[in-house]
Formats: C-alpha cells, structure tokens, sequence
C-alpha cells in the first residue's frame, strides 16, 4: 500500500470490512452494471428489441469492472457514468447499443446510493442488536450491585450498576425502533429520467404510460425494494439522505453518552473498559490505564453527529430539479457516517462485552456517602420510639455539616460514629448496622432491570436466535 498520499482512517484504522466494501469502488460500479441489467431485462419484458444475448453478455460481466480503462474514459469525458457506459460497452459490444437505454445518470447513481445505504443499515441494524444484548446481559449480571447515583456528577440516591446500564440499553432500543423504521420505508428512486417527468421512456414506448409504470415497478422489483419514491427531480429528494444521517447521528448520540459515563466511571476506578496485557495507557506514564476505546468512541461519535448538520444543508440547497453542488459533499458524508458508525458500534460492543466492574471500590464508595443517605431512615425510627422529629432532624444537620467538614479536610466520613454518641439517637445506636444496609436504598432497581429486559427488550429483539437470548436471560 502507498505510503506516500493521506489515508481515511476510518477505513485504513477502524471500519469493518463488511462496511467499507459496501462503499468500495468494486461495490459501487457493479452494482451500476446491475441497474443497468435490470433496466435492460425490464425493458425487453415491455417488449423493447434487446435480445437474450445481450442479457447474457450483461450477467455475465457484472464484476469484472476494468478501471483503468473506465479511468482512461473519464480523462476525456469528463463524465464518470459516461465512461463506465463505454468501459463496459467495449467488453461487451453486443449489448452496447442498448446499455442505460433511457435513462439519466442518477438512474445509476442516486440508485445505487439508495441501494448501499440499505445495505449499509441493515449492517447497522445487527451492530445494534448485538450491543444491545451484550448489554442486557450486563445488565442482568450486575442488576443488585449498589452504586452510588450521580445527578450533576454529585453524590445522589444509590442505583445499581445493572439499573444504570438499562439507561444505555434503553436509547439503543429507541434507535433500534427507529432504524427499522428507517430501513422499511426506504424507497427506491427508480425510472424517473432527466427531471423526474420519465419522458425518455414514455419516447421509447411510444406514449404508452402503462408501460412506463410497468417499468418503474419492474426495475425496483428486480433490485428487491418494495417501494419506490412516487415523484422526483433528477434526484430522489435529499431530505432522505439528511433522515439517514439524523438515524446515524442518534446512534452515535446513544454510543458516546454511554463512553462517556464509562470514561467518568473510569477515572473514579469503579468500572473500566478491556485493557490487553501489552496494551500502553500514556509513553510517558507507564501506570495509566487511559479509556482509550471510549475515547474513540466520543471522537468518532463527535464527527458523525456533525454530518447531520451537511445533510440539512444539501438538502435545502438543491435548486429545482437538481444542481451538482451535493455529488462530491455526499461522497464524503454518506459513506463516512456510515463507516464512524460501524467503528463505534463494534467499539461499544467489545467496551461493554468486556468490561471489568470492581464491587470493593464501588462498595467502599456506596458506604462512605450512606450514612447521609440513611438519616432519614434513622431519624424515623427514633420517631416511633418517642423521639421529637424536628430536634432529631437538627441534630442530624449539624452532625451532617460536620462530618462533611472532615471528608473535605481528607478524613473518613464518621457521621455514624457521631450519631452513635449522641443520646438523642440512643434508641437506634444498637441498630445503626441494619440501617445502613445498601440493599435498602436501591428502591426497585433489580426490578425495574429484569421487567425492563424480559418485558421490553427481548420483545424488541424479535427475531434474534433464541439461544442468544437465552444467555441474556441467564
């Protein structure tokens, strides 16, 4: 490989094959010549002069795409469909005559992207239900280990590790929900012509308006979609290229809050992303372990979320029936929102497939904050034993102010030890232990995670191999 000129690293580094393939040139211009077979079949079914020879010549020279020739074309041409048209007409000159007889150059193009991008979603959409399942599965394993709750990143309420992982799960459901939404109403643009009126085709069938819709119809068929957009311009409308980009942009979303709240959960050493036995956090500080995944996860997730904005842009500037101005913009923003999103999905699934939790640290967390959580259960019973609720809560706020005085100054929180000295609080001094039990103040967290997955989320999934759900339920 050539050192010597820039690289996307979305495709050297990060991307799938499966992903970069479907926006590889190969894929790209096969699949023109497969549009162009689909045309021509549909066509000699509506009783156009192209023969079963030419068909076969077309089948039987989808793949073997000579590029340096197509190059060569284009130098003089100055028309990329056009000399593709040419390339292959001088491999197969019997079918020349009749290559991309009628049609316009987005016949090819605005198709073929429509025919990717599906390709690329339903790509996407497996992504999104492996991590969702990796996810639930986590879920389920750690749905009664107490954590402390953060609101504004400040000590609040206490949750559990699996309650909070449901918070991550639920955004990929609501994407998931989404995207096959996305992926069932995608429309094909079909048999349109130069402005979308489909005149070339009602010339070569002689006014016969039947026949054209027979056509439109026929060709999506033969490309398996099942619905086709019912007007155009030259283009399909671009506002559904800015739809793919704002579904993109919402799992992306989805994907770096969660590295995100993994990147804080890290720094506090309670959970941490896989770290390989070789792997070097920092050159210059060899006992960093650096979230470097979920890092990318955010930087990557950062610029896929950018390129909705483009898309809003490229749609609301095409004039009339088309301008040239989104050819090159979508060369850059449909593959490579795509190709971000394949990257961090697979990142977010091997982050959470292989996370490490650390109970001690999350435990020793949860107890240096519960003693705050527990007064009001402490002042209660005091309550039933006769005590005066409003001296019982005043004595509480000054042992609070400072106990938290000295967790501030670098000591251990000893609010208990307080309580426990102090008369007022004699009724409870020999129970403050059952009072302070984290399982108590988890509310219905173990609950909530294990309706929220059996109910809702395995629900969702559908169709997913019953022993991939299996393993999420055990």
């Amino acid at each position: 490989m050539s050192k010597d000129r820039y690289e996307n690293p979305l495709v050297a580094r990060y991307a799938s094959k499966e992903m970069s393939f479907i926006w590889s040139p190969q894929k790209k211009f096969s699949t023109w010549r497969k549009l162009w077979l689909a045309l021509a079949k549909a066509e000699q079914e509506l009783d156009l002069p192209i023969s079963d020879e030419q068909l076969k010549a077309m089948e039987e020279n989808l793949d073997n795409i000579d590029f340096d020739l197509a190059a060569k074309y284009e130098r003089d041409l100055r028309h990329d469909v056009m000399a593709h048209v040419h390339a292959w007409g001088d491999q197969i000159p019997s079918a020349k005559p009749i290559i991309h007889l009628g049609a316009t150059s987005c016949y090819v193009g605005d198709n073929t992207d429509l025919i990717q991008i599906r390709e690329s979603l339903d790509l996407v959409e497996k992504k999104v239900v492996k991590l969702i399942q990796v996810l639930a599965k986590q879920a389920k394993n750690y749905k009664d280990l107490a954590t402390l709750g953060f609101t504004h990143f400040q000590p609040a309420q206490l949750t559990t590790v699996g309650k909070r992982c449901t918070l991550w799960l639920q955004d990929f459901l609501i994407d998931l929900e989404d995207l096959r939404h996305r992926i069932d109403t995608l429309p094909f643009r079909g048999v349109k012509g130069t402005t979308g009126t489909q005149a070339s085709f009602l010339e070569l069938f002689e006014g016969d308006h039947e026949k054209v819709k027979t056509l439109n119809l026929r060709v999506a068929e033969l490309m398996d979609f099942e619905k086709v957009i019912p007007v155009s311009g030259q283009t399909y409308t671009r506002k559904i290229d800015f739809l793919v980009l704002s579904q993109l942009s919402a799992i992306a979303q989805s994907t770096a809050k969660m590295a995100g709240d993994i990147r804080l959960l890290s720094n506090l050493q309670e959970i941490e992303e896989p770290f390989e036995s070789k792997q070097i956090g920092s050159s210059a500080m060899p006992y960093k372990r650096n979230p470097m995944r979920s890092e990318r996860i955010c930087s990557i997730a950062r610029y896929v979320m950018s390129l909705t904005d483009n898309g809003a842009h490229t749609h609301a500037n095409q004039w009339f029936e088309r301008t040239l101005d989104d050819s090159a913009n979508r060369r850059l923003s449909l593959p490579e929102a795509f190709l971000g999103v394949d990257v961090i999905l697979t990142l977010a699934t091997n982050v959470i497939d292989g996370m490490a939790v650390w109970p001690h640290v999350i435990n020793k967390r949860v107890m240096t904050y519960l003693p705050f959580m527990a007064t009001e259960n402490i002042i209660m019973a005091c309550v039933k034993a006769g005590g005066d609720r409003q001296d019982l809560h005043e004595a509480v706020r000054i042992h609070s102010v400072a106990a938290a005085k000295v967790m501030k100054e670098g000591g251990e929180n000893d609010l208990l030890d307080r309580i426990a000295n102090d008369e007022i609080f004699a009724a409870v001094k020999d129970k403050l232990d059952t009072l302070t039990n984290p399982t108590d103040y988890i509310g219905r967290s173990s609950q909530q995670v294990d309706e929220f997955i059996d109910e809702i989320v395995l629900d969702q999934l559908g169709d997913v191999e019953e022993v991939e759900m299996d393993d999420i339920i055990n």
